[in-house]
């Protein structure tokens, strides 16, 4: 009897306990349905802005100078004479070094003495036929009185074009005298070396006493009032780079400065290993700041939109190869998202085609959000906000 009374005992309790979990769990249903799903997830955000934007690439590249020469030699010979250190300047035709000269102009006395003994031999020539063509004259006169024989003026008439092969022959001698005293006189010349173009001495290779072949190079002249800036551009960006575009040039050595130019020069091909394409861009160096050889970093300003619909760059999502963005309500208890066309990216902000848009959008935390999401916001004024958008 007594194990009887345990047993329902025992039964009843398990009916208890079956009854309060089955309780529970309606409860807990009931509890689930009065939600309204996940929990708020707490957000930043940021004010929809109209202002300006501009699409900007950097690149890389290296300062050239407008151009560059080296001083050399045409003749060999030791420099007795050098003006010019690196740093110093140096106009058109100003001397910069100055070779031995000595037997250079030792070959021009010689071709002028040369050139004087055919001069004197062309005069003795001319005399010479002077004198043949009046026998000549003579023995044809006496021909014609019966006086002088056939033979006589043969001889007479053979002695004249003898003289005259002689004239041209005396002639030829001194063009060639005169010829060489020329290119004696241009030797000479070559001794003297000279800049061409204006500018600033880059570098210096030989001191005075050196002993020079023709072409060693003396010194090298580089213009740098106007600097060239060459660099890549990649294929994606080939189609939207033109000649004249502006550009800001930076180097570490004057990171407070920026230096404008503009695009000058575009390669017409692209390298077919590395898919790039030469570019050159000319900035003026008044300042003569920028050096030859310096690395340097170049902003070429690809499109710009002075009144643009903007959004900071982080507020755009991309889920399933769309670009969105999360909105938020008037009450500033929930999100909406919205599709969105993007036009001008930009460091910080992007630029919004369409729809056209109002408030404030999520900046951080969109991962956790859906379309419909509560979210709690910092301590913020969302009006105001908005009001502020609207103003703009």
């Amino acid at each position: 009897m007594r194990k009887r009374i345990l047993k329902i005992i025992g039964i009843l309790f398990v009916l208890l306990m079956v009854w309060r979990v089955v309780a529970l769990v309606i409860k807990d249903s009931g509890d689930r349905g009065k939600r309204t799903g996940r929990p708020p997830v707490a957000v930043e955000v940021d004010s929809v802005r109209v202002e300006p934007i501009k699409e900007v690439r950097e690149f890389t590249g290296t300062v050239y100078p407008m151009y560059q020469y080296v001083v050399a030699p045409k003749v060999s010979g030791r420099i007795v004479q050098i003006r010019k250190r690196i740093g110093d300047w140096v106009e058109r035709g100003e001397v910069i070094a100055r070779i031995d000269d000595a037997e250079y102009q030792q070959a021009v006395l010689e071709a002028e003495a040369n050139l004087r003994i055919a001069q004197s031999s062309l005069k003795e020539t001319q005399s010479q036929l002077a004198l043949a063509k009046q026998e000549m004259d003579r023995v044809k006169s006496l021909q014609e009185k019966g006086i002088a024989s056939p033979s006589e003026l043969d001889a007479a008439l053979t002695n004249y074009d003898a003289q005259q092969s002689r004239l041209k022959l005396a002639q030829a001698q001194v063009e060639q005298r005169e010829a060489s005293l020329k290119s004696a006189k241009i030797r000479l010349s070559y001794t003297v070396l000279t800049a061409t173009e204006p500018g600033f001495i880059g570098e210096r290779f030989v001191d005075e006493g050196s002993l020079l072949s023709p072409n060693a190079p003396v010194a090298t002249v580089i213009g740098i009032d106007r600097v060239i800036i060459r660099t890549s551009i990649v294929e994606r960006d080939y189609g939207r780079i033109q000649i004249g575009q502006p550009a800001i040039a930076e180097v570490d050595a004057f990171s407070s400065k920026r230096f404008a130019g503009h695009v000058a020069r575009i390669a017409p091909m692209l390298q077919e290993a590395s898919r790039v394409a030469k570019m050159e861009i000319e900035v003026q160096n008044d300042s003569l700041l920028l050096k030859p050889g310096m690395f340097t970093r170049v902003r070429v300003v690809l499109s710009e939109n002075d009144s643009a619909q903007v959004v900071p760059s982080k507020a755009v999502v991309s889920r399933s190869g769309e670009n969105g963005i999360f909105v938020v309500d008037s009450t500033g208890t929930s999100v909406r998202y919205r599709p969105i066309q993007i036009g001008i990216v930009a460091e910080e902000k992007t630029e919004i085609l369409s729809p056209e848009l109002e408030g404030v959008v999520v900046t951080l935390g969109q991962h956790l959000l859906e379309d419909g999401s509560p979210i709690i916001l910092p301590k913020m004024d969302i009006n105001a906000g908005r009001g502020a958008t609207k103003a703009q």
